[in-house]
């Protein structure tokens, strides 16, 4: 019998393990082998929710944006041979800004099994507690890290949420923050709305939505370094 490909979410703080609901605690026990993005901090994360087991390369395997087809293909298959696979981000839900997503196409390709399981995702958190359109909206991931193509992105963003009523959603490598942040208020009109999340399901979480203008008038925000979900809504 062919395994099953586990998608198990993994906590966007390290100090909130609470946010794991226990019937994917529960799956997670029935999973052979973890293909993580950081075996590190996956080791930690599964002792955490009850899982002791020594890990070593038998019950353990990277899965990165640098894993190769063939690393893919071998990790099909153990699960064609009867594993249980579980794949793990480094924070939040696997596949979704995350190098998960090329491993379960391959996995579909072979017809196995894949069960998403519930967990936290700072995109939908984000989004929920914004205020903007729950309707109409698109995620980005990583806008260009080149400051004048990142403006263009912005505007054309800040064109496509106007036009349509969409709900504009991306995010940054934590220490380029202060960059995003204040190229969106250079290129942003005062009327359109800005919502920062910061530190989702952490004990210092904060989220806070303010038009352009608003935001102009106070302090930088406490965000760098931090994780955080930029959304505008035109």
């Amino acid at each position: 019998m062919k395994g099953k490909i586990y998608l198990l979410p993994s906590p966007l703080s390290e100090q909130n393990i609470s946010v794991i609901p226990e019937h994917s605690k529960t799956i997670a026990q029935q999973i052979d082998i973890f293909l993580a993005e950081n075996e590190r901090s996956c080791r930690r994360y599964l002792r955490k929710i009850g899982i002791m087991t020594e890990f070593d390369e038998n019950n353990m395997r990277v899965l990165d944006k640098k894993s190769t087809d063939e690393m893919l293909l071998d990790y099909i298959a153990l699960a064609k041979s009867g594993s249980n696979l579980g794949v793990v981000s480094e924070a939040g839900c696997p596949c979704v800004a995350d190098p998960g997503g090329r491993f379960v196409r391959f996995a579909h390709k072979e017809n196995l099994i894949v069960k998403p399981l519930v967990g936290p995702s700072s995109i939908l958190l984000a989004l929920m507690a914004s205020g903007f359109s729950g309707q109409r909206f698109a995620f980005h991931g990583y806008l260009n890290v080149k400051k004048d193509r990142r403006k263009k992105d912005i505007g054309k963003l800040e064109f496509q949420s106007k036009r349509f009523g969409q709900t504009q959603i991306f995010m940054e490598t934590p220490y380029r923050n202060l960059h995003l942040f204040e190229d969106i208020l250079e290129v942003c009109s005062n009327e359109t709305q800005l919502c920062l999340a910061v530190d989702l399901t952490d004990v210092e979480e904060r989220i806070q939505t303010l038009s352009i203008s608003e935001w102009k008038k106070r302090e930088i925000p406490s965000i760098n370094k931090k994780p955080t979900i930029f959304l505008i809504q035109a």
